[in-house]
């Protein structure tokens, strides 16, 4: 059989003989199709900013030269870096968030979720919280009561022929609804995804359950039974299950989408005893120690996971984005130089790790520096993946694709005007409800209980140190106004009084004075 170099030239021969003697040239052969590139989504939960090797600002900061994660030292030297990227404060609103599109104060999952009808709202003095989305998300087909119907990413990719496949927390929505199970979400496959936040247990010896230390076997880790009674950590377990499924759609030649989603570095905090020994060498405490082994733990799964895609050769094939669901929690160690942690509305609270890599198409080292946020991952995984969404969602979506970023294009237009809205009217412990808007360089937080507004320039005052408030107040009226109109517009729900007064005013209906605020 002639190559197909000599094939290509005997058929051009043949065209320039034929054109001569007045015959039909052959119809050129049709180009093969193109199969879309594979998309591996490596999702954290409660990772900060600084918890990890990799700095996310101009210059490392105390934890980065404390914690060891050369994964992702790897995948920012082959990709690109966020250092303005944005999650929800806590968890199940950023992953309604990623699934749908839709920013958290149009979808309305605005805390975490776990039994129906139940909110983990704490009592507050003076508030009462909103009748919320508390069953998290569903699908149109299958509507649920207090729970947001849309089209899910998975779903849209599963219909565009890829095989989807979720693997680890899952957290979409309550115990016994439909969008706590991921395969009625658009997932082909689901391992250990169901509607708790946090395991039970890392450890394979106590068979990821919470038994014996907590009264509800709610949070035990399903389907992982063959790790049961070993020593195998949870995310090395989860990692070998990812890594098998990658596995199997190399074997089948199918375009993936794994959503990788761990349960790390979520409490508990308990040893990944592979790496806990160096961090009691250095003299951390023990706490400490345990927290950097979870945190090495989660990133020799991603190497783990690179290195599987070298070895099936995939890895020119796939896009690989790796970020977290919020910031680190207030047990932990502060993400300085950022203000806050899970929950809050400053930067520590909201700002997360995020990493791209796109062989061949992202400049390698490289950094995108517009902010971007959790929503914008829905958009730009079907960008990256050929998928022509519009039309064939009911939600209205919220994200804007930033693969352009990527692709070395620049910021969209009207990138810098762009609003970002949070909204969590939500009192759990200890963080009042709040919503905040970043504009440009500034951003506007409003305080539910007292109606205080703070300014900042989250640019030059990355730690959120200096309250620009009474200085510019037709900046925070500006802000007020348009936050007030973005909530009004996306459905946003707000507390109410216990007075009976009605639910707590917008921002745009408060005007911050010295010591608090008054009506407008």
């Amino acid at each position: 059989m002639p190559s197909r170099r000599v094939g290509a030239a005997r058929l051009a021969l043949f065209a320039v003989f034929a054109a001569a003697c007045g015959a039909p040239a052959p119809a050129p052969a049709p180009a093969p199709r193109v199969k879309p590139p594979n998309v591996v989504v490596f999702l954290v939960d409660d990772m900060g900013t600084q918890e990890t090797s990799v700095p996310f600002q101009a210059k490392a900061s105390e934890l980065n030269r404390v914690y060891r994660t050369p994964a992702m030292e790897r995948l920012a030297a082959q990709g690109v870096k966020f250092p303005q990227a944005y999650a929800s404060a806590v968890c199940s609103p950023t992953r309604v968030s990623l699934l749908t599109g839709m920013n958290v104060a149009r979808h309305g999952v605005t805390n975490w979720t776990l039994r129906q009808n139940v909110s983990p709202d704490n009592a507050h003095p003076t508030l009462l919280p909103p009748d919320w989305r508390v069953n998290g998300m569903t699908v149109p087909s299958r509507p649920h009561a207090r729970a947001v119907a849309a089209t899910p990413l998975p779903a849209l990719l599963r219909d565009a022929g890829y095989r989807t496949i979720h693997v680890g927390k899952a957290h979409f929505g309550a115990i016994g609804t439909p969008g706590a199970d991921p395969t009625t979400l658009g997932f082909d496959v689901n391992v250990a995804g169901h509607a708790a936040g946090a395991p039970g247990s890392y450890l394979g010896t106590r068979n990821y359950s919470s038994t014996g230390r907590k009264d509800d076997a709610v949070w035990d880790v399903p389907g992982l039974g063959k790790y049961h009674g070993t020593d195998v950590n949870l995310t090395e377990a989860l990692t070998r299950e990812a890594i098998a499924e990658l596995e199997r759609a190399a074997r089948d030649g199918a375009p993936f989408f794994l959503h990788l989603s761990h349960y790390a570095i979520h409490s508990p905090w308990e040893d990944d005893a592979r790496f806990r020994a160096k961090y009691d060498e250095i003299g951390m405490t023990p706490f400490q120690a345990t927290l950097a082994s979870m945190i090495e733990g989660m990133d020799h799964s991603l190497g783990d996971v690179l290195d599987a895609l070298d070895r099936l050769d995939l890895a020119q094939d796939t896009v690989v984005l790796f970020l977290s669901d919020n910031g680190s929690p207030s047990q932990c160690p502060r993400n300085l130089p950022l203000r806050g942690h899970k929950l809050t509305p400053y930067e520590g609270g909201v700002r997360v790790p995020m990493l791209a890599r796109w062989p061949g198409v992202a400049a390698a080292g490289g950094v995108v520096a517009q902010p971007v946020v959790v929503e914008d991952v829905f958009a730009t995984v079907l960008d990256v993946a050929g998928v022509d969404w519009n039309g064939r969602v009911v939600q209205q979506v919220d994200g804007v694709s930033f693969a352009p970023a990527l692709r070395g294009e620049g910021a969209a237009a009207g990138a810098s005007a762009r609003p970002l809205v949070w909204h969590y009217p939500h009192h759990y412990s200890g963080q009042p409800p709040w919503s905040a808007i970043r504009v440009g360089d500034h951003k506007l937080v409003h305080h539910h209980a007292d109606g205080r507004l703070e300014l900042f320039d989250v640019v030059a005052d990355v730690g959120e140190k200096n309250d620009l408030s009474r200085r510019e107040p037709a900046r925070v009226r500006a802000l007020a106004d348009q936050l007030g109109a973005l909530l009004r517009e996306r459905g946003a729900v707000m507390p109410t009084k216990k007075d009976g007064s009605g639910s707590v005013p917008f921002a745009d209906e408060v005007a911050a004075v010295a010591g608090g605020a008054v009506a407008k």
